[in-house]
C-alpha cells in the first residue's frame, strides 16, 4: 500500500511540475543543418543561456522555459546571429528564419511586441549602417569633416525623433519601449540619460510605466535610478545673462580653460600657445563618440608632428567612463564635472556636442565648428 501511496505522490508532482506556468518559442530555422540554436535570457546581469538544441535538415525547434514573474528578454542565437524576444506571460511564440539573414529577415507571430522589437531592431541596423556609410566618406574624402558632425548628429535625431513618438511615448508601458531605451549606436547608448535632458523624460515615461505596472521588478528599480542620476546630472540650467569673468580672458582674446586630465594635472588651454590647437567639446558616452575620436586620431597622427595638438574636453557626468575611455587618447583630455551646464560650455557657446574650435600658434581663437566647410583644410592653413 505504501508503494502505491508513493508512486502516485511521485507521479502527482511531475503532473504539477509539467503544469506550472511558462511560454514556449517554436518554429523552424532553414539552411542551418547541423547548427546548434540557443535559447538566452538576456537580463540585467548579461547573457545566460537557457537551452539548446542542434538542427535537423528540417530546422524546426521547441524551447519551454518558466513564465517570468515580470516581462523579460530573451534571445535566440545561432553562432553570432541574434534575434531579440520579450516574453510577459506564458504566450508561445512562433519563430520562421533562415540563417543567412536570421537576425533581420524572420518572421514571428504570437506577440505584439516581438513585432516591435523586430521593427526597432531592423531602424537601428539601418541607422548602424548609414553611420557607417558616412564614416567611410570622410575617409574617402566624399565628405568633408566639417559636415561629418552636422550629418551624423542629423542621422540620430531624426531616428531618436521617429522612435520617441512611435514606440516610447505611444506606449511606453510595453517591453518594446522599454528595449528601445537600449539601442546602440557604435556601441554607445542612442538615448542618453545621464547627459541629455529629454533623453532622460524617455526613460521617465517609461519607469513610470513600468513601476505602476510592476513595482517589484528588479527592471523597474533599474530605470528609476538610471531616470534619478539623469535628473541630477541635468537638473542644472544655464544662466540666462552670463558676464565672463576677467581672469578667463587673456591678452590674445582667447578664453582660458583649467581643467584636470586623467592623472589629476592641470591642463591650461593657453599654456598650449605656440601649436595650433584644435578645442573639442564632447560627450565620450555618446553614439557619435568613437566616430568622432575615430576621425580626430586620424588628423592628429597626420599633423601632431607639424605642431597641430588636440585639446579635449569631456562633459560626461560619469567620471569613470571617461576615464576609461581616454586613457589610450595621445592628445590632451580633461574633463568638466559640470558636464554640459558648464560655465565653460556657456563661455563659448556650446550649442551641441560634438563642438569643434580652432585656435592659431598665438593662442587666438580663430574658428568655430560651424565656420569649418573642411576641417583638414582649416587645420593646415593655421599649421
Amino acid at each position: 500500500m505504501k508503494k502505491i501511496t508513493a508512486a502516485a505522490l511521485a507521479a502527482l508532482m511531475i503532473t504539477a511540475c509539467n503544469s506550472s506556468p511558462s511560454f514556449q518559442v517554436e518554429g523552424e530555422v532553414k539552411g542551418a543543418e547541423g547548427k546548434t540554436l540557443i535559447l538566452e535570457s538576456s537580463g540585467l546581469e548579461g547573457i545566460v543561456p537557457l537551452d539548446s538544441v542542434k538542427l535537423k535538415q528540417s530546422g524546426t525547434f521547441r524551447f519551454k522555459q518558466p513564465r517570468p514573474e515580470s516581462p523579460e528578454f530573451y534571445r535566440l542565437r545561432v553562432d553570432d546571429k541574434v534575434i531579440s524576444l520579450s516574453v510577459d506571460s506564458t504566450e508561445t511564440l512562433q519563430i520562421s528564419a533562415s540563417y543567412p539573414d536570421f537576425s533581420t529577415a524572420y518572421t514571428v507571430e504570437g506577440s505584439e511586441n516581438c513585432q516591435k522589437i523586430k521593427e526597432l531592431t531592423l531602424k537601428q541596423v539601418a541607422l548602424q549602417k548609414s553611420a557607417d556609410d558616412l564614416v567611410a566618406a570622410v575617409r574617402d574624402g566624399r565628405v568633408a569633416r566639417g559636415a561629418f558632425e552636422d550629418s551624423l548628429t542629423s542621422l540620430i535625431d531624426g531616428y531618436k525623433q521617429d522612435v520617441k513618438l512611435n514606440y516610447i511615448f505611444k506606449a511606453p508601458n510595453t517591453s518594446a519601449a522599454y528595449f528601445a531605451l537600449f539601442l546602440k549606436l557604435n556601441g554607445y547608448l542612442i538615448f542618453d540619460p545621464l547627459n541629455n535632458k529629454e533623453d532622460g523624460k524617455c526613460f521617465a515615461a517609461v519607469a513610470t510605466s513600468l513601476n505602476n505596472a510592476y513595482p517589484h521588478a528588479v527592471r523597474s528599480k533599474n530605470l528609476y535610478n538610471i531616470v534619478i542620476k539623469g535628473m541630477k546630472n541635468t537638473r542644472r540650467t544655464p544662466p540666462k545673462v552670463l558676464d565672463i569673468p576677467e581672469d578667463k580672458i587673456v591678452e590674445t582674446g582667447v578664453i582660458d580653460i583649467a581643467l584636470r586630465d586623467i592623472k589629476g594635472n592641470v591642463r591650461r588651454l593657453t599654456d598650449l600657445k605656440g601649436k595650433v590647437v584644435l578645442l573639442d567639446f564632447t560627450v565620450f558616452q555618446s553614439p557619435a563618440g568613437p566616430a568622432h575620436n575615430m576621425l580626430l586620431r586620424e588628423l592628429y597622427n597626420k599633423y601632431a608632428s607639424r605642431g597641430l595638438e588636440i585639446y579635449q574636453v569631456s562633459l560626461d557626468a560619469d567620471e569613470h567612463f571617461w576615464k576609461t575611455s581616454a586613457v589610450n587618447l595621445p592628445w590632451i583630455c580633461v574633463r568638466d564635472g559640470d558636464g554640459i551646464y558648464s560655465t565653460t560650455v556657456a563661455l563659448y557657446n556650446v550649442k551641441q556636442v560634438p563642438a569643434i574650435f580652432l585656435v592659431n600658434r598665438g593662442n587666438e581663437l580663430r574658428m568655430r565648428g560651424d565656420e569649418i566647410k573642411n576641417l583638414e583644410e582649416a587645420v593646415k592653413s593655421l599649421l
